[in-house]
């Protein structure tokens, strides 16, 4: 079986080809395969009618979930380059997502619609996805409070702040994720609004902790800056480990996410 190790802006993953071979491995050996070869998520590229490719994802805590959009990205560019096709489709638990070159290195997915009902988060209870009623810290002056939802095919809590530098992540990440208002946990955003065209963003991933780069969260974060008037509809988004460039269109509702990806090896396990 082919293994690919890569990288997309720095959020990496261990890519393994199933299609022709059983990948069935579980949360122990899930958390090895992550420990060993330092990755976020573990990814099994399987076949799929009428697709060009299925995605299984892992997280390194070896939780299975259903959207990776970095991951998506680079399995995109090694179906692209495997076919000579100018696009591929790669269905996912989540959705059907396309992919397309956008130049040297460069990798653009179709994300499809952001969901933002309460339930399709989901949330434990009616709020309103543009400001939920969850406080981290003193009651009368909170560290962080009133974040942004929306669902990227996994549910993502978007906190708006003046400098993400300000804030220790991996200390108040995991007091979010699986806060009782997320029944399936959520991903958490610290989203520094720049300008209207940039947004500084550092995410704390369900099941993966703090990660050089989400896709997800940062189509997360322009959605909910964008449905907020603090940006507008497409901009850079400037993660740890890279930029990446999302577009909310209005033509479709659809939300395009651009950026590098890194192929740092490959071998036969």
């Amino acid at each position: 079986m082919k293994l690919w190790k890569m990288n997309g802006a720095g959020n990496s993953f261990a890519i393994f080809d199933a299609r022709a071979a059983r990948f069935e491995p579980d949360e122990e050996q899930i958390r090895e395969i992550a420990e060993k070869l330092n990755a976020d998520q573990v990814i099994a590229l399987e076949r799929d009618e009428g697709r060009d490719g299925f995605m299984r994802i892992w997280n390194r805590d070896g939780s299975e979930v259903s959207a990776c959009g970095n991951a998506t990205r680079c399995v995109g560019h090694l179906l692209l380059e495997e076919s000579g096709k100018d696009m591929v489709t790669i269905q996912t638990e989540a959705d059907m997502l396309r992919a397309f070159r956008a130049g040297k290195g460069l990798i653009t997915v179709d994300m499809g619609s952001p969901l933002m009902g309460w339930e399709d988060i989901p949330l434990a209870e009616k709020m309103d996805v543009r400001g939920v009623d969850l406080k981290i810290g003193p009651i009368d002056n909170p560290i962080l409070s009133r974040p942004a939802v929306v669902s990227m095919g996994n549910p993502h809590a978007v906190f708006f702040v003046k400098d993400v530098n300000d804030y220790d992540i991996p200390a108040l990440g995991p007091l979010i994720e699986w806060h009782p208002l997320f029944p399936e946990g959520t991903n958490v955003g610290f989203a520094q609004v720049i300008d209207r065209h940039k947004i500084r963003l550092r995410v704390w991933e369900r099941g993966a902790g703090l990660t050089k780069a989400c896709g997800t969260g940062a189509c997360a974060a322009l959605v909910c800056a964008a449905r907020a008037k603090l940006t507008d509809r497409k901009a850079m988004l400037v993660l740890d480990g890279g930029d990446l460039v999302i577009d909310w269109r209005e033509s479709d509702d659809h939300v395009y996410m651009t950026g590098p990806i890194e192929l740092e090896f490959e071998t036969e396990v």
